[in-house]
């Protein structure tokens, strides 16, 4: 069934054609909500006028689920406009646990969270990447946007096997995908969501489908849109390794 990905935090307006045009979108197609917004990981308290206007929509819109960045993106009140990778040790681990957990109490309902690319590395991590995002996710009970991109991306910056991120990933959390295209850096792989998805990334979508199964996906592209064809050759590949 076709649904809509849409990035919440462009709609928090109140009123006015944008959420007209959102109305009638949501009037002949499911849709679910992927925000930029919450900061989970900032030392900031949470943004409460942030999360009002977000549970108005939910309720307006009933999305079927809604999530948002397993990182931090503002800190002392000023955002960077970028989505920050988090140190990988436990204290960090309760620390957003503990913030998503009162995320979830006051939209009441669970909430998805997605892995970010990343090109840092923090000193003396506790953990890899995936068993961090797999402990936050069992501690506060919430649920996985896995972008399998992001896991393409951050295999080649940070030499890790992306294969064993999946398998490291709890089958039952997973409940939607991200694929995306990247670019290549001098140094590094970035997440642009601006070119088509590569083989590389393909491929290891086809895995992913394989371990956790038929799960819900949305393709990413936010600049150099192409013609019509070419994202509905993209959707075609995608539901492709979904039906089998």
């Amino acid at each position: 069934m076709p649904w809509f990905e849409v990035l919440a935090d462009n709609y928090l307006c109140g009123g006015g054609p944008a959420l007209a045009q959102l109305d009638e979108i949501r009037s002949r197609y499911p849709m679910v909500f992927h925000c930029v917004g919450m900061n989970l990981g900032s030392v900031d308290p949470i943004d409460l006028k942030y999360l009002k206007k977000l549970k108005r929509n939910i309720t307006r819109f009933d999305p079927a689920w809604v999530s948002d960045h397993l990182c931090w993106s503002a800190v002392s009140g000023r955002s960077h406009h970028d989505l920050l990778p988090l140190p990988y040790t436990e204290e960090v681990v309760r620390h957003v646990s503990e913030r998503i957990l009162s995320v979830q109490e006051f939209l009441g309902r669970q909430i998805l969270i997605e892995n970010v690319s990343s090109y840092i590395q923090y000193r003396d991590p506790e953990m890899t990447e995936w068993e961090f995002l797999s402990e936050v996710s069992k501690r506060s009970d919430c649920l996985i946007l896995l972008d399998i991109n992001n896991v393409y991306v951050n295999s080649v910056n940070h030499d890790f096997s992306p294969d064993k991120y999946l398998k490291g990933i709890p089958r039952d959390r997973v409940r939607q995908f991200h694929i995306a295209g990247y670019e290549e850096d001098e140094f590094v792989l970035v997440d642009t969501h601006g070119s088509e998805v590569s083989d590389s990334v393909w491929k290891l979508y086809k895995e992913a489908i394989r371990y956790f199964g038929p799960i819900p996906t949305a393709i990413e592209r936010d600049n150099n849109i192409p013609d019509l064809q070419t994202l509905l050759a993209e959707k075609g590949e995608a539901e492709r390794w979904i039906d089998l």
